[in-house]
């Protein structure tokens, strides 16, 4: 069982195109705040991941998304990040924006543990904190 981790993210000026929808690449952004945090509740910053000799950090492998309705500038959103499997050096998440109870936007994302410019199969204790033991 993996947990599910949610941040709320208000749409800003900024997040919008000209017509006061969210752009959609604003979207990549809050997603990536939600899998940052869903880390930082585990206990883990990823300052600490970074610094050391087997220092690693987390890139985005793959990434399918379904905008399924818009937001605009105002609205309180809910960004809902959940593990689902690892294997070696990578995760897969399934992140969902949300409206209230009306979900936005869908996505399938893979990540890959990476370290000194390679992939580095992700560390015991994490996989334990989110659940995925293999």
């Amino acid at each position: 069982m993996s947990r599910t981790h949610r941040i709320d993210i208000r749409v800003y000026y900024e997040d919008t195109d000209f017509s006061g929808v969210v752009y959609h690449a604003s979207y990549l952004r809050f997603m990536e705040r939600g899998r940052t945090e869903l880390i930082r509740a585990l206990g883990i910053e990823q300052r600490e991941l970074f610094d050391g000799e087997t220092a690693l950090g987390f890139a985005v492998r793959k990434m399918t998304i379904d905008f399924l309705r818009p937001a605009v500038m105002d609205d309180l959103l809910t960004v809902e990040t959940r593990s689902v499997e690892a294997r070696g050096a990578t995760m897969d998440l399934e992140q969902r924006v949300l409206r209230g109870e009306e979900v936005l936007i869908a996505a399938a994302v893979k990540v890959a543990c990476v370290g000194a410019g390679r992939a580095r199969r992700i560390p015991d204790e994490l996989r334990k904190r989110l659940m995925l033991d293999e």
